[in-house]
């Protein structure tokens, strides 16, 4: 009963005067109602994301032998056009007809079978 009624009386006594808003002329401490709300919403988008942004960063790991043994291949990609689409799903980069001629592979060197 007395914490019902200390609630109570709390509830009902007289807010400070601290909660109004800062006339123009006043600089505002801290971020404003906006800016808090901006950042609460990235936190939280970038919580939400987290998860999904580590399983490709793992994706993009196993991917890097691939990727740097394509890039190996490729000289400059300012020597190459647009990727095209054909009809048949099919998608093709056609080299640039200005584009220095490409030096033809290394040979392998022949494996030995034990």
């Amino acid at each position: 009963m007395i914490r019902a009624a200390l609630l109570s009386a709390a509830l009902l006594s007289p807010m400070p005067l601290a909660a109004q808003e800062a006339s123009p002329a006043e600089p505002e401490d801290g971020p404003s109602l906006m800016e808090r709300g901006l950042s609460l919403f990235f936190e939280g988008f970038r919580q939400e994301m987290e998860p999904a942004l580590e399983g490709m960063g793992q994706a993009l790991g196993e991917m890097k032998p691939a990727m740097d043994e394509l890039m190996g291949m490729i000289d400059s990609m300012t020597y190459y056009q647009m990727p095209e689409m054909l009809e048949n799903g099919d998608i093709i980069i056609r080299r640039k007809p200005d584009a220095p001629p490409v030096a033809p592979p290394a040979p392998e060197a022949p494996g030995i079978d034990l």
